[in-house]
């Protein structure tokens, strides 16, 4: 076996991944304060056709080196757009008709595993903020919540991990070939 180069990666360029049809996901940030977290939520929305994301509160936006570190040019195909409130974006988002699922541990959360998307369903995810998680007020106005399982020690993963882990997960579920 022999590992491929990039050259034969057959990869879309910028402008092709402008056109192409996305996934119909959209990925909200709620006061992301790293700003590699950042970075490599870019690179995961490129991997898989993520539509949008929204950076919101602190969350820092493009162009950063830091950023720019983890994205390696992800910000450049990947469209985003910064809005000061986390709950403004997914009110709005509620009223365009997309579901509102915050990633968190909460009362009656479904677990990731359990999770069914419906078809022709456009699914926005919020992330949470590294230390506090997705603020309370988005988490009440969520159409649901999403818990990843865990089972070892520890309570909660990295929250670029987590983005990986969802969008990956709800990707092979709107995708199953």
């Amino acid at each position: 076996m022999r590992k491929l180069k990039n050259s034969e990666l057959d990869r879309l360029s910028i402008e092709d991944f402008k056109t192409v049809e996305k996934t119909p996901i959209i990925i909200i940030l709620d006061n992301i304060r790293s700003l590699n977290n950042i970075g490599s939520v870019f690179r995961t929305s490129d991997a898989f056709l993520v539509k949008k994301i929204y950076l919101c509160g602190i969350t820092a936006t493009p162009p950063h080196k830091d950023i720019h570190k983890t994205a390696l040019g992800s910000t450049e195909s990947v469209d985003w757009e910064y809005a000061k409130d986390t709950l403004e974006v997914v009110e709005k988002l509620k009223n365009d008709n997309i579901n509102i699922c915050s990633i968190e541990q909460a009362e009656s959360a479904i677990m990731l595993n359990d999770f069914k998307p419906k078809p022709q369903t456009t699914y926005a995810l919020v992330f949470g903020n590294e230390v506090k998680g997705v603020s309370q007020n988005v988490v009440s106005a969520s159409d649901a919540v999403i818990e990843i399982p865990q089972y070892g020690t520890k309570h909660s993963l990295n929250i670029s991990v987590s983005c990986g882990v969802v969008v990956w997960d709800l990707f092979s579920k709107l995708n199953p070939n």
